[in-house]
């Protein structure tokens, strides 16, 4: 195998016969010559005695593509994570530090908790300290010890103990400060936004030459990180979702048209309403940022909404924060600040609809309407993990551990094709993950919710002139699963010329089975 340098130098492209690409993470031996190596502590660990095998295979790889077709490349692969037979660090040598960034989500604290259980129980590592309030705490605060009996319980909180904030990143005083305080493994919990930073950290730690690991691990509860299969608080989110929506369809189905609003989080990606949508089966209308709706006219969300309560007396609406956006008028969409993190601030667009749909009915007198508005978004965001988050961020915390001790930097660890794996900082930070409205899954929900799709009649007669772009499924064959789309799919919501599966990443890149 021939391997070459990314331009980005985060990503090392390993080409084998057949197709097969490895998109590798950087290590501590591309920059750092004659490095000691140790055995693993794990040989003599109890709790490892029982496995048939105490480690990875050093070229074990998981597929990006699992759906494939009998002639197609093998495509790209990333490097599996568990434990080497090997490490760079000695136990006793060990300084590590921990980081919360962005906003809250649940299962930051178990992240915490498991990472410093794994360097402990698993490794022998008795330094680790917790950075108070964010990247600025690098610089601006005081650390916290963390142990073991520090961390016992943490879990059980929503949040996370060591505080959080956007910005203050400042790339020169945080890798000072790495430096004096004598840390070498650097666990950073984040978004899109804390990881270009990390990404940028690990830059700048690289080019002075340090043996210090700096590793990722993936968070944001809107689930819109690219290549992994989910992110870490998706299911508690989704989960407590479902308490505000049924509290909703309480409310609404309890008087005489009644209308019950929820807006849940999602600021550029609808997931957390799809997937609450589909499992609750109380709402009638599902509103996302990536499926455009209008208000008035033929088709519009108003004549839905008086036909679902001449036909139920009652209706349920669940909208994602970033949804409708384009309706406000100029002048409040300039009054748009941004935060700490360069996000757009958004207006509240739950209690806006809610106005509107007010306003409509009194001003048509049609009906008398009775309409309850649920903003639970701060609430989903602050509970504890739930039992299916629990287990994941045990593996993503642990996956993290063994991938700084075998002396991988500049990663993030990550669940691809249900297999634990580490990948490059750019990867994750590239795009975002998105709802893609011409795929099944959105199909399944709107046959769930027997809503329509709102899309604009204008727009539906131009797409059936326009031909379908060709994809990039694979090298000699068109995608057929676009080719299937009907005429009615607004061909500007396609993105680029790729064909999507229902996570919303390429095709080719695609990490989802189709039942």
């Amino acid at each position: 195998m021939a391997s070459s340098d990314n331009d980005n130098s985060q990503m090392k492209i390993v080409n084998g016969e057949a197709g097969y690409i490895l998109e590798d993470v950087p290590h501590f031996t591309d920059y750092i010559s004659n490095l000691p190596t140790y055995p693993n502590p794990l040989r003599s660990n109890p709790a490892y005695s029982v496995a048939k095998q105490y480690f990875v295979n050093v070229d074990d790889t998981v597929p990006q593509k699992v759906v494939v077709h009998k002639d197609s490349p093998r495509g790209v692969h990333f490097r599996r994570a568990g434990p080497r037979q090997k490490v760079y660090f000695k136990s006793d040598d060990v300084q590590a530090c921990i980081v919360t960034c962005g906003g809250l989500c649940p299962g930051l604290n178990t992240v915490i908790r498991e990472i410093v259980c794994g360097l402990s129980y698993m490794y022998g590592v008795n330094k680790v300290l917790g950075i108070d309030g964010g990247y600025r705490g690098f610089y601006s605060k005081n650390t916290v010890t963390l142990t073991p009996k520090v961390v016992n319980d943490i879990h059980k909180r929503g949040g996370t103990i060591l505080g959080t904030s956007r910005g203050g990143h400042d790339t020169g005083k945080i890798v000072d400060s790495i430096q004096d305080r004598g840390i070498n493994q650097v666990y950073i919990i984040g978004g899109d936004g804390t990881l270009r930073g990390a990404s940028v950290i690990y830059e700048e730690v690289k080019r002075r030459g340090l043996k210090v690991v700096i590793a990722g691990i993936p968070k944001t509860i809107d689930n819109d990180i690219p290549v992994i299969d989910k992110s870490f608080g998706f299911d508690s989110a989704v989960e407590e979702a479902q308490r505000a929506i049924n509290a909703a369809h309480v409310e609404a189905e309890s008087v005489e048209n009644g209308i019950g609003v929820v807006k849940l989080m999602g600021r550029y990606s609808g997931f957390i309403a799809l997937h609450a949508t589909l499992a609750s089966r109380d709402v009638d209308c599902c509103l996302i940022p990536e499926s455009p709706f209008y208000l008035e006219g033929k088709g519009g969300l108003f004549e839905f909404i008086e036909k679902r309560l001449r036909e139920n007396e009652h209706m349920v609406i669940v909208i994602a924060e970033g949804a409708g956006q384009d309706l406000f008028t100029e002048h409040m969409q300039d009054m748009n600040q941004k935060d700490a993190s360069g996000n757009k601030q958004l207006q509240d667009v739950g209690l806006w609809i809610s106005h509107r749909i007010k306003d409509h009915f009194a001003r048509t007198n049609k009906m008398s309407i009775t309409l309850k508005y649920i903003d639970p978004t701060y609430m989903v965001r602050a509970i504890p993990s739930n039992a299916s988050d629990n287990v994941y961020c045990t593996l993503l915390a642990q996956s993290a551990v063994h991938g700084a001790m075998a002396g991988y930097t500049g990663f993030t660890s990550g669940l691809v094709n249900g297999r634990h794996t580490y990948i490059p900082f750019n990867r994750i930070t590239e795009r975002q993950n998105k709802v893609v409205i011409t795929d099944r899954m959105w199909a399944r929900l709107l046959s769930s919710t027997n809503q329509p799709s709102f899309l604009n009649p204008k727009v539906v007669e131009e797409a059936k002139k326009t031909e379908q772009p060709p994809t990039r499924l694979l090298k000699e064959e068109k995608c057929k699963n676009l080719d299937e789309v009907k005429a009615e799919t607004p061909s500007q919501l396609l993105e680029e010329d790729n064909c999507k599966d229902e996570s919303g990443n390429n095709a080719d890149q695609s990490i989802k089975t189709e039942n």
